[in-house]
């Protein structure tokens, strides 16, 4: 199979090939179909976790990342 693809998806292929994350451009592609294909495997209930997790980020609920990271850096490097 022949793909043609935009310059910029080319180069993040080949970085990941040089960088030793993948063999080759190949592998790399197989293990982005893997992953799409099992990402279809959700099943109801995270389905609903995830969406549920949306409408909270979307009222404001939560804890920011960095607040987040923050407490934990905090946290840990007391123990």
């Amino acid at each position: 199979m022949q793909l043609s693809l935009r310059p910029e998806i080319q180069r993040f292929i080949d970085e990941q090939v040089k960088s030793g994350r993948f063999p080759t451009p190949e592998a790399l592609v197989e293990a982005a179909i893997v992953e799409m294909r099992e990402a279809d495997d959700l099943d109801d209930d995270t389905i609903a976790a995830i969406n549920e997790a949306e409408d909270q980020a979307d009222r404001g609920e939560g804890t920011d990342l960095d607040v987040f990271r923050a407490q934990m850096t905090k946290r840990f490097n007391r123990a």
